[in-house]
């Protein structure tokens, strides 16, 4: 049995449309769950506002494929599915950053489907196009002219490029890219083979010279392009260059077209950059982004953090952030749309678009005539030519342009052009076999630009993959990635405990308003903070992995609970080796001090209390912030690990010159809360080293590394000791250790001190002798003043808090 082909497209471009229907009412349920799921809650409630889009969207396409149907039956079945696709993604995903300008969006895919609806009756062969090629650009001129008296911008600031008011505007540079295709297909296929006795259209141009018989065309593109400049819609001007010459290299099938006019463009981008600040900053932030992130280069490198932040599969449709990327409704949304749909959802998106093109190269190459051939070829390439800059602006591979993703960016000129686009290449694309295509004497050019356009799609998508994937470790671990402290407010942050387990720090309160609180604030210099300004430091950056949840969990949980709420788990609490009873005793007796000190168990190298003075309030960063960092005290400073100091006193009066069998370095336990050791020893030191000194004369002249960080509470086997390095070092002849503590043992014989002073400084060191029956026990302190009384005192309170346990 025959089936018409009619009924052969109808059907498949249903199944097609029911396809991208499915696809976007599960995108628009997950969006109604995404703050459940963000919260972890139901009480978060569901959010339904958006499926108005889905309901706008389905009545408008099944209007328009019923109408199709009738007046179109020969169509290509796969541009509408596909087309209408590309919109009803990116309107849902406008709504979900801005619902008003979603609503906004809405209506005019109201407005755009009709014109399409309306549009399905005209002539086949396009030829009032055609005719009327001069006053349709003519037109387009104007109404871009005319924005450069009567502009405006909707957003009321910025590049007046926009006619209208009340809500209703127009961009007029939108229409004016097809009104220059529909002008240089109608211009060119006048000129071909027109011989003396021969009609039109039978083969390519002319093999004369092409200056004379391009002349008007590039008259009228000037005019276009110099209006542009004049907006400064310098993206737009890019893309009418790029327009001309495929379409002109298409039509005479010469490369030297191509050549010339990347010499063109590569000219005008200089002097671009040497006439307008927009074009400079744009480059330079291109070249260079991590110059200035914060400043001209703030856009594209959110922009990656974006994309780098959606990952393989993204953080699911209103789990990611994308709204910290500057206008990622329009400029930025192939990076919001990545971020939540990931690198398959990128790649999805650059292939939807790419059918269009390659089904629109497809009617060109079969139209009957070289108007319809040209026109179909031209706003193919303009639709996957724009849609790769774009992404390419926001994948860093060329400089931001400021122009919107066809289809999918916010902007009613935009998708009204768009769906006029459509409709000619559905009206193109109807193919009578009874009327055989245009003579079409070589296939190369279609092929080379088909592959060129390939190629692009081929480098966004290994580029999407570079920064979603290669470079995704570190883009998230930067200090303006601000989706870190957002994710700190829905997932519990993991707690950091005493010895004892007595909380530090830790996180409170309910997902999305959960708060970090440092319990002892005196130790905020030690443990550091985790702020959303002001980065991370001490502990809560050196052990971010085990607090967040990135590490110490099986990763099928951590990619369970990433696919599931496109969040981390909540993370691990860590046990470090401080004794907060001590560390009180010896924060209270180093008031109004300037200087530092540490406790070492010898035995095993645990830091029992580490304290530098002055400190700071970890909970009143934001309060305090400029007066901590001009404060000539250094607050933030941990004096304990970084304060150096000079040795040469304390070694005249403890030591002789080179004691030491080998440098005293700190471990990796204590060097991931970002210090580094001095390596000139005995000539400087810090007060972790003179501890660590201390240690080894208390340990016949061994040294186990210091280490600060004891266990994490893993879900599966509970509390699990961390690896530390505890193999003892010998730094000093036993010997030597032996004699320096007999010679300084103290009155009561229970251990060990001396003190020393020189003009800057007060070096206290202390330690417990082999007769002592608790813990052995080094002390080490550094007073920034020549006070031995006021190092001593310390010292005392220190040891007599020891002693009363």
């Amino acid at each position: 049995m025959h089936i018409p082909m009619s009924t052969k497209t109808d059907e498949l471009e249903r199944r097609l449309l029911y396809i991208a229907g499915g696809f976007l009412c599960l995108w628009a349920a997950a969006f109604s769950l995404s703050p459940v799921v963000r919260a972890r809650s139901s009480a978060a409630g569901l959010r339904l506002d958006h499926w108005l889009v889905v309901g706008v969207w389905g009545m408008m396409i099944g209007l328009v494929h019923r109408r199709a149907s009738r007046w179109m039956p020969d169509r290509d079945p796969l541009l509408l599915p596909t087309a209408s696709l590309l919109t009803g993604w990116g309107t849902l995903t406008v709504w979900r950053l801005f619902p008003e300008l979603g609503l906004r969006q809405t209506a005019w895919l109201v407005a755009a489907a009709f014109a399409l609806w309306l549009g399905m009756r005209l002539p086949a062969d396009l030829s009032f196009l055609r005719k009327y090629k001069y006053v349709w650009l003519s037109a387009g001129l104007l109404l871009t002219g005319a924005t450069l008296i009567f502009g405006t911008n909707p957003l009321g600031e910025g590049p007046r490029m926009w006619l209208g008011c009340c809500g209703l505007y127009l961009q007029p540079s939108e229409p004016l890219k097809l009104l220059l295709i529909i002008y240089l297909a109608a211009y060119l296929a006048g000129f071909q083979m027109a011989g003396k006795n021969q009609p039109a259209e039978r083969g390519p141009l002319p093999g004369r010279a092409l200056l004379p018989l391009l002349a008007p065309t590039l008259l009228m593109t000037g005019l276009a392009l110099v209006l542009l400049v004049a907006q400064r819609d310098l993206g737009t001007a890019t893309i009418f260059l790029y327009l001309y010459a495929v379409v002109v290299y298409l039509a005479t099938g010469k490369r030297r077209i191509l050549i010339f006019t990347a010499i063109a463009v590569l000219l005008a981008g200089v002097l671009g950059y040497l006439l307008f600040d927009l074009v400079r900053l744009r480059v330079e932030a291109w070249f260079n982004p991590w110059a200035d992130p914060s400043g001209r280069s703030y856009q594209i490198v959110q922009s990656l953090i974006a994309i780098a932040n959606g990952g393989i599969l993204g953080r699911g449709p209103g789990l990611g952030n994308p709204n910290l990327v500057p206008v990622p409704h329009s400029d930025f949304i192939f990076s919001a749309i990545s971020e939540e749909s990931g690198l398959i959802g990128a790649i999805a998106l650059l292939a939807l678009v790419g059918i269009v093109a390659l089904r629109g190269l497809r009617a060109a190459i079969l139209a009957p005539d070289y108007f319809r051939r040209y026109l179909a070829a031209g706003l193919s390439i303009h639709l996957l030519g724009q849609a790769l800059l774009i992404a390419a602006g926001n994948l860093r591979l060329l400089p931001l342009t400021g122009v919107t993703f066809p289809l999918v960016s916010y902007g009613g000129s935009s998708l009204v052009t768009s769906y006029i686009t459509l409709l000619i290449l559905m009206k193109i694309s109807e193919h009578n076999e009874e009327t055989p295509p245009a003579h079409l004497v070589s296939l190369k050019p279609y092929m080379m630009i088909a592959s060129g356009l390939s190629a692009g799609l081929l480098a966004a998508s290994l580029a999407g993959g570079w920064w979603a994937v290669a470079r995704s470790t570190d883009l998230l671990a930067r200090t303006d990635n601000a989706r870190r402290a957002i994710a700190d407010r829905f997932v519990k942050r993991g707690a950091i405990l005493d010895r004892n387990g007595h909380p530090i720090t830790e996180s409170s309160g309910t997902p999305g308003s959960l708060v970090r609180t440092i319990n002892y604030p005196a130790l905020s210099v030690v443990i550091g903070y985790n702020h959303p300004v002001y980065g991370q430091t001490g502990l809560e950056s050196g052990l971010d992995e085990y607090l967040r949840g990135q590490k110490g969990i099986p990763l099928y949980t951590i990619l369970w609970e990433q696919l599931l709420y496109g969040q981390p788990p909540p993370g691990l609490d860590i046990r470090t080796s401080l004794d907060l009873k001590l560390q009180e005793a010896a924060d209270q007796a180093m008031q109004h001090q300037k200087g530092a000190l540490v406790l070492l168990d010898t035995s095993n190298g645990q830091i029992l209390v580490m304290a530098s003075h002055p400190g700071f309030d970890g909970n009143t960063l934001d309060e305090n912030w400029e007066r901590l960092v001009s404060d000539t005290s250094a607050p933030l400073l941990n004096r304990a690990l970084l304060g150096v100091y000079s040795t040469q006193q304390l070694l005249g009066n403890l030591l002789p010159q080179h004691f030491l069998a080998q440098p005293i370095e700190i471990p990796s336990q204590v060097a991931m809360m970002g210090v580094a050791a001095p390596d000139n020893l005995p000539e400087q030191i810090t007060p972790m080293q003179l501890a660590a000194l201390a240690a080894a004369i208390s340990h016949q002249g061994k040294l186990v590394p210091p280490n600060l960080v004891n266990a994490v509470n893993t879900p599966l086997a509970g509390w699990v000791l961390l690896p530390n390095e505890n193999t003892p070092v010998q730094i000093m002849e036993p010997a030597l250790a032996t004699e320096i503590s007999a010679r300084l043992q103290n009155p009561d014989g229970w251990g060990w001190e001396m003190t020393t002073q020189s003009d800057e400084a007060t070096f206290y060191l202390g330690g417990t002798l082999e007769s002592w029956q608790g813990a052995p026990l080094a002390l080490a302190i550094v007073l920034e003043k020549s006070n031995p009384i006021e190092a001593n005192r310390v010292a005392q309170e220190v040891w007599s808090e020891i002693m009363s346990r």
